[in-house]
């Protein structure tokens, strides 16, 4: 293990076992930090002693390789998942990360969407894979692909909450009303369970007026469901996915790792898990 990852693992606090949470990240926009905040997420939390599993559901395989797994579509992933041709124990590997485990995923994934059309109760596809197999984890993050199609749908129907990353310019909070309705219908007529678990603000510059008042404007709009925790613009957030490592091991020190440390630290206190 890095020393990095020996001193975030440093950081855990007394264990107590919850009940499984399924938090999906979604955000029908591209380039807002979703897969970057689900893998950096997924290790603060591992860091912190709990046990994650993050699902890849994103044809890109960005979360994938961002953990330094090769996709592999000769090893069963995310795509055999959804399709029924094998069992969450049978698609999870190991990462680098102690306590972080992923399923990822490969290029087949894009064809899923089509293959999901035909398939009775399509939207629960991923929901019935997941029955009696969640009890090893405490925590399953769900990386969701950049758009509001099936595998969305899929993700937020197995969903007990959605986290939304929000990248601070006025397009991303324009699209955030499709992503409101979308969560509002899937709720209404699969989940009734689902909710906005929080508002996750991303590649803010305090130095930009604009990202300042979208952040005043979401907070206005969302009030409590947004995290206290901003992620900033950061390189080494930026430069750490080349290198096949969240940035809390890339540079455990960097302003970006910090604010994902929080970040994991805050969502377990909205979860009433004790954190010292």
């Amino acid at each position: 293990m890095s020393a990095e990852a020996a001193s975030a693992a440093d950081l855990r606090p007394q264990r107590r076992t919850i009940s499984p949470r399924v938090i999906a990240i979604a955000n029908q926009k591209g380039g807002v930090g979703k897969t970057t905040t689900a893998v950096n997420l997924a290790t603060g939390l591992a860091a912190v002693g709990r046990k994650v599993l993050l699902i890849d559901l994103d044809p890109q395989a960005n979360a994938t390789t961002g953990l330094g797994v090769p996709p592999d579509p000769n090893v069963p992933n995310s795509y055999d998942l959804v399709v029924g041709a094998a069992r969450l124990s049978e698609t999870v590997t190991e990462t680098q990360v102690p306590g972080l485990f992923l399923v990822p995923t490969s290029v087949h994934l894009s064809g899923a969407e089509v293959e999901l059309v035909d398939i009775p109760r399509r939207e629960y596809r991923l929901r019935e894979a997941f029955k009696g197999q969640l009890d090893a984890y405490e925590f399953i993050l769900i990386d969701c692909p950049p758009a509001l199609g099936m595998l969305t749908i899929n993700a937020l129907v197995a969903a007990d909450s959605v986290l939304v990353p929000l990248q601070c310019e006025y397009y991303a909070l324009e699209g955030m009303s499709h992503l409101v309705r979308t969560i509002e219908r899937v709720k209404n007529t699969f989940n009734e369970k689902l909710d906005i678990q929080g508002v996750v603000l991303t590649m803010h510059d305090k130095r930009n007026n604009l990202c300042n008042m979208v952040a005043e404007d979401v907070r206005k709009f969302f009030g409590a469901k947004v995290y206290e925790t901003v992620i900033p613009r950061n390189v080494r957030v930026s430069e750490a996915p080349s290198h096949g490592l969240p940035v809390l091991l890339y540079d455990l020190q960097c302003a970006g790792s910090m604010a994902y440390a929080h970040l994991a630290r805050e969502l377990l206190k909205r979860e009433g898990v004790d954190v010292k």
